[in-house]
């Protein structure tokens, strides 16, 4: 986990089943993280894509389709992923 770090000293009071259940916590939020940091990136890189100019505070029909598109293959992308 970026930025923080858990001393592992703290967990040998802990009964084996409550290290699992910290463990599993950690590894799901840990996820949870990834998925968010990656969800950032890709909508970063697709309103750098689309979005060329910002004249108001609305999109376009041509970027809001630019960024349907790029969000699409980022999804159609995540899935092909996890079905591997």
């Amino acid at each position: 986990m970026s930025g923080s770090q858990i001393d592992p000293s703290l967990f040998t009071n802990l009964d084996a089943q409550s290290q699992q259940e910290v463990a599993r916590f950690l590894e799901a939020e840990t996820s949870k993280s990834k998925v968010q940091m990656s969800i950032h990136q890709y909508t970063d890189m697709c309103f750098k894509k689309c979005v060329k100019k910002i004249d108001s505070s609305d999109l376009n029909s041509g970027e809001q389709q630019c960024l349907q598109t790029c969000l699409d293959r980022f999804l159609d992308t995540n899935i092909s992923i996890v079905k591997l």
